[in-house]
């Protein structure tokens, strides 16, 4: 009898059904889970022809589709560790392999070069025509890693983190046992397969037998509608585009019963609940959702520790990310800075990161500083109340949490991105992403004095500025889980900000 969820999966083909959806711009496509599985093999013995095995480490650089999913359970299967590289985030370079200590490169950009260690996607065998060989089911230890995911870069280049098979299985294992996924639940995935947790439902579907939809976000709306998911996985400010659409420019002659209907036709007429996290959720939109027919269930966690709270139909309060799931513990320090503890942690240090940054986080065995500052109640609900790197030293010494007065100015329809940067630790300035039409953006003056009024006298705005255009995964604004990348913010608009007249 296997030990883990992941040598469950990668030991034979799924007995209790399931599909992968495959979506895209051109539609949706169907394919028996138990057909992926042996594809996978087909992969398996393609990695295995080019003298790859337990041991090694892959990368793969590109967008959502079946051929990432095949190669990261043919590695699984091989015991071959994965890097998987955000497209939006990385570039195909010369020294990308050698940077990650790669054997081989996979990818959707450029041409095969096998003198250099890369192939694209597109080259893979993947068909059914020949014998499919039996591949040895692997057995894994649960410090054994399988995979390298990168943090988010939102504040500074990427670090490297390798995922134990004993946090994997840890999570899959809690989740399920709070949200009981299984036929016919169909679970909706659009952000990159580099973000480890994407892959965590490809692993459940295999597990449990529930469908899976694949899309990108780019046709993550256009897929919506067509696989009519049981579960949407988003982060807050895919919710928040959704509600925007939903509401539509005016919302004024809109009954409830109106927007219900807006939504069903949106998100689908199967909807069990939306998943979100990754970051903070406006309370007005987990409100709308919840007023349309819609639970929205908000958690909690970091790369270093994988998923830690999570609020879901049996225990949900307002306002937190709800209670720590089996295997985790949260500490709250005297200065209210919140720890996990994990049974099973996704490692005890960064593989890939400058000196000093493991020390900083990794506190103890088993133990992670987040960086983020909350609270417990007395159910043991967590409550974040913003991140120690949010929180700015003005020059009388007073100290400003910027999260609140960023989530005033995200309350204004037009809207859609709110950063607050401090010059000189004394004038606070803000760098406005419109939600639309820039002609809404006119009077920007007036929605500053607004909450410059509901604001204390230090956390006063005194310029706004208003991008061009809104920030986006395109334009290098935005991270592939929709957080604004605060560095390549400040520098696009750093002429702006320091132009002493509104902007």
């Amino acid at each position: 009898m296997t030990s883990f969820a992941l040598e469950r999966i990668l030991a034979s083909p799924p007995t209790a059904g399931g599909d992968l959806i495959l979506g895209s711009l051109g539609g949706v496509t169907r394919m028996p889970l138990t057909e992926v599985f042996v594809r996978s093999s087909v992969v398996a013995e393609h990695l295995q022809s080019l003298g790859l095995g337990p041991g090694d480490s892959i990368g793969i650089l590109a967008a959502n589709c079946l051929e990432w999913v095949l190669l990261d359970l043919a590695a699984l299967r091989l015991k071959i560790r994965t890097a998987g590289f955000d497209p939006g985030k990385f570039r195909l370079e010369d020294d990308l392999a050698a940077r990650y200590d790669l054997r081989w490169l996979f990818t959707d950009k450029g041409a095969d070069d096998p003198a250099s260690r890369v192939s694209t996607l597109s080259s893979l065998p993947t068909g059914l025509d020949g014998q499919v060989n039996q591949i040895v089911p692997p057995m894994y230890a649960a410090e054994d890693t399988t995979t390298i995911k990168f943090t988010s870069g939102s504040t500074g280049a990427p670090k490297g983190l390798a995922a134990t098979v004993g946090s994997i299985d840890s999570s899959l294992s809690a989740v399920q046992q709070v949200f009981q996924h299984g036929p016919p639940d169909n679970l909706f995935i659009f952000l990159p397969l580099s973000l480890l947790q994407q892959r965590y439902w490809i692993y459940s579907a295999l597990a449990f037998g529930h469908d899976v939809t694949l899309s990108t976000y780019q046709a993550a709306f256009l897929t919506l509608g067509q696989a009519k998911p049981t579960v949407v996985m988003g982060v807050p400010a895919f919710f928040e585009t959704a509600r925007r659409h939903i509401q539509g420019p005016s919302t004024a002659s809109r009954d409830t019963e109106s927007l219900k209907a807006r939504a069903r036709q949106l998100f689908g007429p199967n909807i069990r609940y939306l998943w979100t996290g990754s970051a903070p959720a406006d309370s007005a939109t987990l409100h709308f959702y919840r007023e349309v027919g819609l639970p929205i269930y908000e958690g909690y966690g970091l790369n270093e520790t994988c998923i830690v709270t999570k609020n879901h139909p049996g225990a949900s309060r307002e306002g937190s990310v709800g209670q720590a799931l089996a295997g985790k513990r949260v500490v709250i320090e005297a200065d209210g800075s919140v720890v996990v503890c994990s049974d099973f942690p996704v490692n005890d240090a960064y593989l890939h990161a400058p000196p000093g940054a493991s020390e900083k986080i990794f506190v103890a065995p088993g133990r992670v500083r987040t960086g983020d500052l909350g609270y417990l109640d007395e159910d043991g609900f967590l409550f974040i109340k913003g991140r120690n790197d949010d929180v700015i030293v003005l020059d009388n010494g007073k100290k400003i949490d910027i999260q609140p007065i960023e989530a005033r100015f995200r309350e204004a329809p037009w809207v859609a991105e709110c950063v607050i940067f401090c010059l000189d630790q004394k004038d606070l300035v803000a760098v406005l992403s419109p939600a639309g039409s820039l002609d809404e953006a006119t009077n920007v003056h007036g929605l500053r004095q607004q909450i410059n009024a509901r604001s204390q006298p230090d956390e006063q705005v005194c310029r706004t500025v208003v991008a061009d255009e809104p920030f986006s995964i395109d334009n290098g604004l935005l991270t592939s889980q929709y957080k604004p990348i605060r560095r390549a913010i400040f520098e696009r608009f750093q002429s702006r900000l320091t132009a002493k007249v509104e902007a």
